[in-house]
């Protein structure tokens, strides 16, 4: 079990939780990323390298659970009246956001640095969540809403594979074209163009 999974939420915990992850983001944006040690963080965060290395082990679980983090939405999603208007308007967000340079180095520090998978079941969570609000929401209008498992499937799955394996230009036409296929009007989603 990892040093993660037995912390507890608020108290001393959170706050050397938000001072590590802070100190991570300052001196990244200070110094770059290769400058990162655990005695540089340690030290701007004002905690000692032990403590640290006992509650993520090393730097990349440290920066693994800083990228999770850095991957939380904000906000619930914004609501554009109906579950097309919603999903696409999403679908694009995610695409463009999770597509940047910035994006796939979260999802790859996510990924690198937790062995378990706990983090990707995090950041899978968090597309779910947003998914279930924006289904919440227009079954509320009465729309008939497809499962979450589905728009997981036809939706952020596609978009992941591209964003990962093969980074091209995520236009809204091919998110609209995931989101169509999602609610049953389009059967085969066209590939972005090169």
């Amino acid at each position: 079990m990892s040093a993660r999974a037995t912390t507890r939420p608020g108290g001393r915990s959170a706050r050397v939780q938000q001072s590590v992850h802070q100190a991570v983001r300052d001196l990244e944006a200070e110094l770059g990323r290769d400058a990162l040690t655990v005695p540089l963080i340690a030290a701007r965060a004002g905690v000692t390298p032990s403590t640290v290395y006992r509650r993520w082990g090393d730097l990349r679980e440290l920066l693994s659970d800083v990228a999770v983090e850095r991957l939380r939405p904000d906000a619930l999603p914004a609501d554009h009246g109906s579950l097309r208007a919603d999903l696409e308007a999403w679908a694009a967000q995610f695409a463009d956001e999770m597509s940047s340079a910035a994006g796939r180095t979260y999802i790859r520090d996510a990924l690198l640095g937790d062995p378990e998978q706990g983090n990707a079941a995090r950041c899978s969570d968090y597309a779910a969540e947003q998914l279930k609000a924006i289904g919440v929401r227009a079954a509320g209008r009465g729309e008939a809403v497809p499962g979450v498992e589905t728009l997981l499937d036809v939706v952020v799955a596609p978009l992941m594979y591209r964003i990962l394996f093969r980074p091209s230009d995520l236009s809204e036409g091919y998110t609209g074209h995931l989101v169509a296929a999602a609610l049953g009007g389009d059967s085969a989603p066209s590939a972005p163009k090169s």
